[in-house]
């Protein structure tokens, strides 16, 4: 019987050399671009990587005004955005992103003119109006297209990484901010007067990768997402923080169910066993994890100290807003009206220490709650015009998710956990700046015209 001989075709070693040089000068070209693209966008890149300065100290509890390096940094990028628009000649907005980041400002300016304290309301203008007007039109125009959002999305990853890894240090070290009496809270370079810092950093940097993870196609990109993912969990565990836990889950569940049922129900069932292998298996803080987590739920039965004050100055801004219901106390009035709306059962303040950082008493300046401050500051019509304006960037987001799965999937998922995390903080504190950048990235993709997008 005759066997069949193969015969294989011989490789040309010339060929062979020829694609090797090609992936290589591809590769070279892909690095030059992004090189290129970093120093146009240095601005936003700016103000992200200032944020790793330690000791930033800036506006609490949505009270105080700007004086934060980064802060300085937005400012520059807002001019510089400026001076573009004003050399390129032509319109730098379309008429809907000009009416939806613009809305804001008919609550702010009407708050300010109707305080009992106009003068005092005016740094609360200059606050809200930075954070939630000019740096997200900045960074809006600074972005040309999909490429130039991945750089800032993961300029933000890598911030996270960063802060992440010295939330980890501080536990294993035992230098982070006080918790239960212990020094293990994981803050980052934002010291211990604002732990929401680095677990809304982190949070932003997880959301982000998996919108990635979810809307790109299997090669590097999607592996480097996932790891990503897998080091940016521990951290965010590790800040103790409820209120970033909630929204980042929610968040991500919410990026699952936009990608199909199937895959929510596979990456559900991996981050679940990622989490008992990092906090069952190995131990990871599990038992304050799980006494943390059931804090959660005690609102009636035994609630801690932190839940109670929370509680009543929610009440209390409801107290305030009841008094002015359409334009409210005025910006920056909420630490004036606190004591005579709140009940005795709110504290003096919260106990900080640790992270390098002596014991001191902070004080409630705030509801811990975006959407009572601004009703309470700035009545109903300021809450419709602020809130207005967000839900318009997220339908906006949702509508455009032909335009491209992964863009798609991370300004929905940011829009969504910020929404999300409204209901448990407010604006203060270094990273608020930060803030401004995530509404800027995704306004971007909301707002931008087709062609951009």
């Amino acid at each position: 019987m005759a066997t069949a001989v193969t015969h294989v075709p011989a490789v040309d070693p010339e060929a062979r050399d020829r694609n090797r040089e090609d992936v290589r000068d591809r590769y070279r070209e892909d690095v030059r671009d992004w090189a290129r693209r970093a120093g146009a966008l240095s601005p936003v890149l700016a103000v992200i990587a200032l944020l790793l300065v330690p000791g930033g100290g800036g506006a609490q509890g949505g009270t105080g005004g700007t004086g934060t390096i980064a802060d300085a940094a937005s400012g520059l990028l807002v001019l510089i955005c400026l001076v573009r628009v004003l050399r390129g000649g032509a319109r730098p907005l379309t008429r809907a992103a000009a009416v939806v980041l613009g809305l804001p400002v008919l609550g702010i300016c009407l708050a300010a003119i109707t305080s009992s304290d106009p003068a005092a309301s005016l740094p609360g203008v200059a606050r809200y109006v930075q954070i939630f007007v000019l740096v997200p039109a900045a960074v809006l125009l600074m972005i040309r297209d999909r490429r130039d959002f991945a750089v800032v999305a993961w300029g933000l990853v890598g911030l996270a990484l960063l802060q992440g890894a010295v939330g980890v240090l501080q536990y294993l070290t035992g230098t982070g901010a006080s918790y239960m009496g212990e020094d293990i809270r994981a803050v980052g370079t934002f010291g211990p007067t604002d732990v929401m810092g680095m677990a809304t950093v982190v949070s932003y940097g997880l959301v982000i990768v998996t919108g990635i993870a979810l809307g790109s196609g299997p090669g590097r990109t999607r592996t480097a997402a996932l790891v990503c993912a897998g080091l940016l969990f521990l951290p965010l565990v590790l800040s103790f923080s409820r209120g970033a836990w909630i929204a980042t889950v929610l968040a991500c569940g919410i990026q699952l169910l936009l990608s199909g049922p199937r895959r929510a129900a596979r990456v559900a069932l991996a981050a679940g066993a990622l989490g008992v292998v990092l906090v069952g298996g190995l131990g990871i803080g599990s038992a304050m994890v799980k006494e943390r987590v059931a804090s959660i739920t005690q609102v009636a039965a035994a609630p801690d100290q932190s839940v109670t004050d929370r509680y009543t100055m929610w009440a209390a801004a409801g107290r305030m807003w009841s008094t002015e219901p359409l334009t409210g106390v005025g910006l920056k009035g909420f630490p004036a009206y606190r004591d005579s709306n709140a009940s005795l059962a709110l504290s003096s303040g919260s106990d900080t220490a640790g992270a390098g950082a002596v014991f001191q008493r902070q004080p409630l300046l705030s509801p811990h709650n975006m959407y009572l401050l601004v009703l309470s500051e700035q009545g109903l019509v300021g809450l419709l015009a602020l809130a207005g304006s967000w839900v318009a960037l997220l339908v906006g987001a949702l509508r455009r998710r032909r335009l491209g799965a992964d863009c798609a999937l991370v300004a929905t998922g940011l829009l969504s956990w910020q929404l999300i995390d409204f209901f448990y903080a407010d604006i203060g504190g270094p990273s608020t700046v930060l803030m401004s950048v995530v509404f800027g990235l995704a306004a971007w993709w909301s707002l931008a015209e087709v062609r951009r997008a």
